[in-house]
């Protein structure tokens, strides 16, 4: 039986906390509800591992994640996947598969203007009129909705398969880097709830777990958040910890700026933070990045990656969820 609230520790020897347990959409499907029902039980408890995976290298699509299963014996828990370049079919395809093995599905979306093709983070991939955008029936307004229906129609064909999404599109918004954020606060705060409104309630979309999530900047949260009744789990990324650890003052940002009711993910990561800080901050989740973010390759550049010896000890470790942890949540 579901219960309207949970109470649980924070982390940083903060207060008792009370975090929602019922998800925004009222008709969420009976996976979604307990898939996310799943995710509160074992908040603040242990932490729960994901691998975003890469479909462009020669080993094929399961690289990260054969590479994690080899050398630890262990896979994540949490696919992470991409709707880029409209691999709408791919995607839906490995999202199914996952779900059939016990996993948990994680979605975002780098796709450039009006969710046109790929992303390109250039200073041509901006909108131009935010209003026309917003305003119903205008030319502006119904190719940006035709082509975000790209997505919608494949998280339906998801839905039909009884597979729910932690959806997490507009990543990194506050960031301002992707065409999605450069507008500002906000017309973001019109988009993300332009969407919500869309797929919830025009296309029935009832599968979906509202990821929000941050970038590493930490700054003018408040600003940016849509309000709790558009979003189920806020979080951030952070390619930062190397230098910050498991990022105290990240999540107290995040956690302060999104009014202290949302489960907190670090849904991005290059290296992973130790065990020990996990258990001091409690992010409910990460999901590392893929290729030379999940294992260092020799390339300098990239300081924030993984060695052999730190992935076995993340993965090994009992307080960490994986795959072969997970219940049947079918």
């Amino acid at each position: 039986m579901l219960i309207s609230s949970a109470v649980i520790f924070s982390s940083c020897k903060d207060k008792e906390i009370v975090v929602e347990t019922d998800l925004c959409n009222k008709n969420a499907t009976k996976e979604a509800i307990k898939l996310y029902d799943y995710l509160k039980s074992v908040y603040g408890k242990k932490v729960i591992s994901g691998q975003q995976e890469s479909t462009w290298t020669e080993a094929g699509t399961e690289y990260e994640m054969e590479y994690i299963h080899a050398l630890t014996g262990k896979y994540p828990a949490i696919r992470g996947l991409d709707f880029m370049n409209d691999d709408f079919d791919g995607v839906v395809e490995r999202s199914i598969d996952w779900w059939q093995r016990g996993g948990i599905v994680t979605i975002c979306w780098h796709c450039g203007k009006n969710f046109t093709g790929n992303y390109d983070n250039s200073k041509n991939d901006e909108i131009e009129n935010w209003d026309k955008v917003f305003e119903k029936g205008s030319e502006e307004n119904l190719l940006f909705t035709q082509n975000m229906d790209k997505a919608g129609a494949a998280l339906k064909r998801l839905q039909d398969a009884n597979v729910p999404i932690l959806w997490r599109p507009f990543h990194e918004f506050d960031g301002a880097w992707f065409w999605w954020g450069k507008g500002g606060e906000k017309n973001f705060k019109k988009l993300w709830i332009y969407m919500y409104d869309h797929f919830t309630n025009d296309l029935g979309l009832n599968n979906l777990i509202w990821v929000l999530g941050y970038s590493h900047n930490g700054k003018n949260i408040k600003s940016w958040y849509p309000g709790d009744k558009y979003c189920d789990i806020v979080g951030a990324d952070s390619y930062e910890v190397p230098q910050n650890g498991p990022e105290r003052n990240l999540y107290l940002a995040v956690k302060y700026g999104t009014n202290k009711n949302k489960m907190e993910v670090m849904h991005e990561c290059g290296q992973i933070p130790s065990i020990t800080g996990f258990k001091d901050i409690k992010w409910g989740y990460f999901m590392t990045w893929h290729t030379k973010w999940l294992i260092y390759d020799g390339d300098e550049s990239v300081q924030s990656s993984n060695t052999d010896e730190h992935l076995i000890e993340i993965y090994q470790d009992d307080y960490v969820i994986t795959l072969e942890d997970i219940p049947n949540l079918k």
